[in-house]
This record gives structure tokens, sequence and C-alpha cells, in this order.
């Protein structure tokens, strides 16, 4: 996976009448370089200012709230766009921060061995299901009831159900929506995904949630997975790694869900010739669709598992221990993992720009307000009521 591979799709992430939009032309390596330093400027920035401000306050025994370096990268993110805005230069490095979030998710699987994961099993991955298919149902019907066009309550419905901007860029193509549509779905998302990273953290503390209960319903009711995974680490780390695991889990229906639509299109009549074509063959399109960054954190986390392994416990893995990393080698994983979301979510900030936010029209973000706002408080119902009963 290379950072200049990843571009097409980072460009398309971008609003096309954003100011900071990427350039058509696919940027070289060198071009790329003053962007990505500039997310690493604005990423260190705020793990200085943490470490700062955490310092001055325990030195003087102040009692003080830890607010953590990812929200004072997004903070500074977006003052920086929305006051002096990105240079042309910076673009193309800034438009990386999903290539760094998808980096950041694979090395997080050294933090993950297959024991972890499949505490996710069972009522947790129910939660998954449940809150995916009433995200789909319940957006459809509000987009419907609120007079969207069929496309525009798609894009909403896909993008508040999947994993936000890269699920209403996919299903795009699928359906033919206008990059009017489009900019719409991605702005209504990338503004209701800004508010949940300061009402997620203040509602689970509020709550006292454990940290695997508010890690899995960040990652059910928070759309972009930069987001999810900045709202679960906003709360603590462990509840970013499970914040981590449910969006996972919710990123990996993307291919079932925009072949669903596409299909949906072509039977209907409004598929254009090309995408008739390329449904064909169902499978080389689900492949095409399908996030590969899970099957990397999924063989991340085996290799982290063979390492982990004791032989006497398990004998017949015994030969296959070579393959795994050692203990050392996990730690750097997992130290390059943060690294990795430090650029990240300085990009969040860096990319949302409030001013093109407020031009979309407000019935879009009211479906979508309403939207986010139920989905969210019926997950919150149910994770907190799975807690209960099940202990999470």
């Amino acid at each position: 996976m290379s950072i200049s591979s990843t571009l097409p799709d980072l460009r398309e992430s971008y609003p096309p009448h954003a100011p900071h939009a990427v350039p058509e032309q696919k940027a070289s390596l060198l071009g790329l370089i003053p962007g990505i330093l500039l997310l690493f400027a604005v990423g260190y920035a705020g793990k200085f200012v943490e470490h700062a401000i955490n310092t001055y306050t325990k030195a003087r025994h102040i009692a003080f709230p830890n607010i953590e370096y990812v929200m004072w990268a997004i903070i500074f993110g977006i003052v920086i766009a929305n006051t002096v805005g990105l240079a042309k230069i910076f673009r193309p490095g800034v438009a990386t921060y999903e290539f760094w979030l998808k980096a950041g998710i694979i090395l997080l699987g050294a933090r993950f061995l297959l024991g972890d994961i499949l505490k996710l099993s069972g009522i947790s991955l129910l939660l998954v299901a449940i809150a995916f298919v009433l995200s789909l149902t319940f957006m459809t019907w509000l987009g419907r009831a609120f007079n969207l066009g069929p496309k525009l309550t798609t894009l909403l419905a896909v993008g508040s159900s999947v994993c936000g901007v890269s699920a209403i860029i996919a299903t795009q193509g699928a359906i033919e929506a206008d990059e009017q549509d489009t900019s719409t779905a991605i702005a209504a998302i990338l503004a209701l995904g800004a508010i949940s990273l300061f009402a997620f953290p203040a509602i689970g503390h509020a709550l006292h949630m454990s940290n695997h209960a508010y890690g899995i319903w960040a990652g059910l009711a928070v759309d972009n997975t930069a987001e999810a995974t900045a709202a679960g680490a906003l709360f603590s780390d462990e509840a970013g790694k499970y914040a981590v695991l449910a969006k996972t889990c919710r990123n990996a229906l993307i291919g079932f869900v925009v072949l669903a639509y596409a299909i949906q299109w072509a039977r209907k009549g409004l598929a254009s010739a090309a995408n008739q074509a390329q449904l064909q063959n169902k499978a080389a399109f689900l492949w095409n669709k399908f996030p590969k960054f899970v099957l990397g954190f999924i063989l991340i986390s085996v290799l982290a598992t063979l390492g982990t392994l004791d032989p006497k416990l398990y004998p017949h893995t015994a030969q296959f221990a070579w393959l795994g990393f050692t203990k050392p080698q996990l730690a750097a994983l997992g130290n390059l993992s943060r690294w990795a979301f430090l650029l990240t979510f300085a990009g969040v900030g860096l990319r949302t720009n409030l001013r093109d936010l407020f031009k979309q029209g407000a019935r879009p973000f009211l479906v979508g307000a309403l939207g986010e706002i139920a989905i969210a408080a019926i997950t919150l119902a149910l994770v907190v009521g799975a807690d209960h009963f099940y202990h999470l």
C-alpha cells in the first residue's frame, strides 16, 4: 500500500467545491512532502500542548481535565483551514490523511490478539448488525419524509450506516449521483462527525460507561472511520481500540451495500451501460469495493497472536511461532500506529471547511442531524442495555 496509489480515492473524499480540494493530476511523491510535514506539525503541536498542560497542572496541583492530543490536533487543523486556509502546495500531502488512517488501523492490529477480536463476537456483533440495519432503514425513511431526492437520500443512508465519506464516494458511482448530491451528503456527514467528537466523550463520561461499552457505541454511531477512531481515543486508549473494531466491522459491509444498490438501480433501468457491464462480474465488483485495509488489520493481528502463543499450551502452533512478532516488535508497531493517527487527526481538522458546510442548505443537514441523533440515542440505549445484562 503506497501513498501515491491511494491518491485517487483521497481526491474523491474532498467535496469538489472545497477550497482545499486536491488537484486533478496525481501528485508526485515529492509534491506530498509539504502537506505531510504540515500534518506532522499540526499533530505534534497537539501532542506538545497536551503534555505541556498536563505537566503544568500536575506540578501546581490544579484540577484540570485531560484534553488529549487528538482534540488539540483537530482544533488546530480546523483553525488553520478556516482562517489562513491551505496553500496549494500543502493540499496533496494533506489529502493523504486517509492513507495514514488506514495504515494506523493496520498497524493497530499489533495491539489486538485474536482473542481480543473474538471478544467482539456474540452480542457485540449483533449490535453492529442491528445498528447497520437501523441506520440504513431510518435514514432512508427520513430522507423520503423530507422529500429529498432519491440519490441524496441513498447517499445519506449509506454514509450513516456504513463508513461515512468512503461509502458515499463508493455509492456515488453505483447510482450515478451528481456532484452536488455527493458534496451535500459529504458535508452533512463531516459536520455531524465533527460534532460527535465533542458530544460523545462528554456523554460517555456523564454516564460512567466502561471503555468497552463506550468504544462499541462510538464505533456503531459515528460515521467516518477517522472521527470514530478519534471519538474513541478521546475517551480512553482502550475505548479507542474497541471503537476501531466495531467500526471495522461496519466498514467491511461497504462492498455488499454498494453492490446491492447497484443491482437495485440496474433492475429499475436507471443504470448506465458501463455500470451494467461492471455488474456482470459481481465477485470482481465486490472485491473492488471491499476495504483492503481490513485484511491488513487481520493479518497483523494473526502475526501478533502467533508471536505471543505459549508453545507449552499450544504445541500444535509451535512450528508457526517464527512467523509471529516478538514483544519488542509489537510495541514498535503499536507506537507507529499512534504516529499514523497523529497525522490522521491533524488531517481531520485541516479538511473541515466550516464556510462550505453552511452553503449546502438546511434540509439535508436537518435530515442528517435528526437521523444521527436518533441513531446515536438508540444505539446508546442498546449498548448500555447490553452492557448491563451481558457485561460487554
